[in-house]
């Protein structure tokens, strides 16, 4: 990932990637299906959504959290696969669980409770928590890779310059930048956000977003580029109860 987006040697890093995925290595993978998703290092006719698919049930697989959320969005929606919305709709309560066992896993220690709250817990009523899941589970903030937060430090340090009209993915704990202009997908609502992957606006929403986003005071105009603000939905509540 930092060969691919810091040094952009597009090549190289797909190949180390590729090399780590062949392995079963689960960030890789998922690195690789965000890739075939946005079409990143090419242009946006390179997109390969069935790729992208195909690399995120691998992931999915064998734990990866992002993965199954992404999986889960992409049955939902229908993007790159059939629809299959019950089937998405399991894999996001899956994303849950895992990422609530985690959570129980760092924190056994200091709050015991936890597990006497998993036994009885239902959607939404566990006691408030800062930071909540797709379903209103108490989590902790997801642990960051290491080489997101080398990306998201490089970038914003100055070291290398992103180009003009570049950005990189809102979500804080991802770092992944834009390799051509409008490359991410905007939040439908405010216009003012921008994911490399729907699992990354699903967790931004929840940690972040939810309270901050305020639909402008005029309608906003897409920029030319199918990849503006075309597809990319607020992630609110309803809409993961409502499996729409």
């Amino acid at each position: 990932m930092i060969r691919f987006y810091c040094l952009q040697n597009r090549s190289s890093g797909t190949s180390l990637m590729a090399k780590a995925a062949m392995k079963s290595h689960a960030p890789a993978l998922y690195s690789l299906a965000v890739i075939q998703f946005n079409g990143s290092g090419g242009g946006k006719n390179e997109k390969d959504l069935r790729a992208g698919v195909a690399l995120c049930a691998r992931a999915a697989s064998i734990g990866h959290v992002d993965a199954v959320r992404e999986l889960g969005h992409c049955l939902q929606d229908g993007y790159g696969v059939r629809q299959n919305i019950e089937k998405g709709r399991r894999l996001l309560i899956e994303a849950n669980a895992r990422e609530f066992f985690q959570s129980v896993s760092k924190t056994r220690t200091r709050h015991q409770s936890y597990y006497f709250q998993l036994a009885r817990a239902t959607d939404a009523q566990i006691p408030c928590s800062p930071l909540l899941s797709d379903f209103g589970y108490n989590v902790e903030a997801p642990e960051v890779h290491p080489v997101n937060n080398f990306l998201k430090e490089w970038f914003e340090s100055g070291v290398s310059d992103l180009g003009n009209g570049l950005r990189l993915c809102s979500y804080s704990g991802c770092g992944r930048p834009e390799t051509r202009v409008h490359e991410y997908r905007r939040c439908s609502v405010c216009g003012k956000v921008n994911y490399c992957s729907r699992a990354c606006q699903a967790i931004d929403w929840k940690t972040r977003h939810k309270r901050e986003c305020v639909p402008p005071l005029a309608p906003l105009i897409n920029d030319g580029d199918a990849d503006g603000l075309e597809g990319m939905v607020e992630i609110a509540p309803a809409e993961f109860v409502g499996g729409h």
